[in-house]
């Protein structure tokens, strides 16, 4: 398989196309691939995580930083973890704040 044992972070943001990353989820982790999530804020509001914790047997990350995500300093252990970052969909917002370093939710800090 492809992916067998890749470490895939999968970011998504808030766009229309994020009730397709169950499909994806799904289809990677099919093909043998550990698949972690981290949603912007906007994209609860088209799926929820505990959705996507059911698909990927992970629990979902957010921007919305509680204590002790901030004491583990998630973004950068998930960065380490990653071997792969996928960002589906990746909105404009979310593009234009990598293209000029903004990292201001956890997704972007991740990236």
């Amino acid at each position: 398989m492809i992916f067998t044992d890749k470490h895939i972070l999968l970011g998504l943001c808030g766009g229309i196309a994020a009730y397709k990353i169950c499909e994806l989820i799904r289809l990677l982790r099919k093909q043998g691939a550990d698949v972690r999530v981290v949603m912007t804020s906007a994209a609860t509001q088209f799926i929820t995580p505990l959705t996507l914790q059911a698909l990927s047997g992970h629990p979902v990350l957010s921007e919305r930083l509680d204590s002790e995500t901030e004491a583990a300093m998630d973004h950068i252990s998930l960065a380490r973890w990653a071997d792969v970052v996928l960002i589906a969909p990746a909105t404009a917002n979310f593009i234009a704040k990598l293209s000029v370093g903004l990292a201001d939710d956890l997704l972007s800090t991740s990236v």
